[in-house]
């Protein structure tokens, strides 16, 4: 068979297994049977596929039928124009997480330009990932905004190695601290910045989530209880005694929990402006706090 009858078939065997983007996958998986990029697989369509690479292809997509992640397959997914190792030990990074870092590089960048002073503190922002994962969010911060200091916070070690290894990929590791632990609990100074993408899926969602997120990510990271919000909550009761004055805190959250994590940021910082961004479906995703 040529590599063209080859995806064509495994494209249907995919959408057979009701898997979204069925041709996309095919040829993510062939290319990584192939060790080629999408380029170079477009070029040797009709060429034929060799019975050790087959054997290969068939043993990926086999693990693809099965509702595997293709993430977990490849090892890696691209987040905000970078390539992170990705493993069953950290959610995978998902496009609407942009927005925080979005939001993150557009306050950071405002501060920088609105100085009046050298204060080193100021000229070298502090800024917190809580629950980082596999780093996306603090390795992007870290690429695109090199002054900043980062401290990346998650309760699991092979998260936390998983992020460490992504840093030394993208040579960020020396501006970050990894630290294992809960939310806020081992800072021991206060800082600028706080960006969270903690677990905010309720209960009864979690059940009805499709096999490839409920049976391969981790749970951890994902759900959170009944209404799902209550991380998002601990970690604003947590965060006036961390955050410093003109600090920002963005969490990202899921469309329907913008109204209570208002009123629970209300309740934590009363004097503070917040708001809730919208993604570009229109629908509520983050909340911003910005202290005075």
């Amino acid at each position: 068979m040529t590599l063209a009858q080859v995806l064509h078939d495994a494209e249907a065997r995919l959408r057979a297994a009701s898997i979204d983007d069925a041709r996309l996958e095919a040829e993510l998986l062939l290319c990584m049977a192939l060790e080629l990029t999408r380029k170079g697989l477009f070029t040797r369509l009709q060429e034929p596929l060799a019975k050790d690479a087959q054997t290969t292809f068939e043993a990926l997509l086999r693990r693809r039928l099965a509702h595997e992640p293709t993430a977990y397959i490849v090892g890696r997914k691209e987040f905000y124009g970078l390539e992170f190792a990705c493993t069953p030990a950290a959610l995978i990074p998902r496009p609407e997480t942009e927005l925080l870092v979005d939001e993150a590089i557009d306050w950071l960048q405002r501060r920088e330009r609105g100085l009046q002073s050298n204060e080193e503190r100021i000229l070298r922002p502090s800024v917190v990932d809580v629950g980082t994962g596999n780093g996306a969010i603090a390795v992007a911060l870290a690429v695109r905004r090199p002054r900043a200091s980062i401290i990346a916070i998650d309760p699991s070690r092979p998260a936390l190695e998983l992020a460490q290894r992504n840093a030394k990929a993208h040579d960020v590791a020396q501006r970050i601290a990894f630290v294992q632990g809960e939310l806020l609990a081992p800072l021991r100074t206060r800082v600028d910045l706080v960006v969270a993408n903690l677990p905010y899926i309720p209960s009864r969602l979690y059940a009805k989530l499709t096999p490839e997120i409920r049976e391969h990510e981790p749970e951890v990271a994902l759900h959170a209880g009944r209404r799902g919000t209550a991380l998002i909550e601990a970690l604003l009761a947590q965060a006036p005694a961390h955050l410093r004055p003109g600090g920002l805190l963005l969490a990202e959250h899921a469309w329907n929990q913008g109204q209570r994590l208002r009123e629970a940021a209300s309740a934590s910082f009363p004097d503070a402006i917040m708001e809730t961004r919208r993604d570009l479906a229109g629908l509520e995703r983050m909340l911003t706090v910005q202290t005075t």
